[in-house]
């Protein structure tokens, strides 16, 4: 299992939001990109990085390509996309998890 891992819960619906771009990037002078995948049908995203990649302790982001997803089912939304910057302290399992709903999301440190 890749270091990070996410996925995607559509809280309006009650299910996995899949088909949505993910781009990871780290930070050092700028935002540089790492990483990119796809959701699956269980809304997740289990192969980010390669297996046993470890990042650097750092700053990061995971950029959710929202709007694709909503407009797919054709559902206006307020959110084109999501950012969320976490910090890497340690060479564990991180898992960012986004609930998602049209108008509003939510996210936490996942196990």
């Amino acid at each position: 299992m890749s270091q990070i891992t996410t996925h995607i819960l559509d809280t309006t619906s009650g299910k996995p939001a899949t088909g949505v771009t993910i781009i990871l990037y780290a930070h050092e002078s700028d935002w540089i990109e790492i990483a990119k995948g796809v959701t699956n049908k269980d809304g997740r995203i289990t192969d980010l990085l390669p297996v046993g990649e470890v990042l650097p302790k750092g700053m990061y982001k995971m950029k959710f390509a929202t709007k694709g997803y909503f407009d797919a089912l054709s559902i206006e939304t307020l959110y084109p996309f999501v950012e969320i910057i976490f910090s890497i302290a340690a060479s564990e399992h991180y898992h960012i998890p986004l609930l998602l709903n049209p108008f509003g999301y939510t996210t936490y440190r996942g196990s």
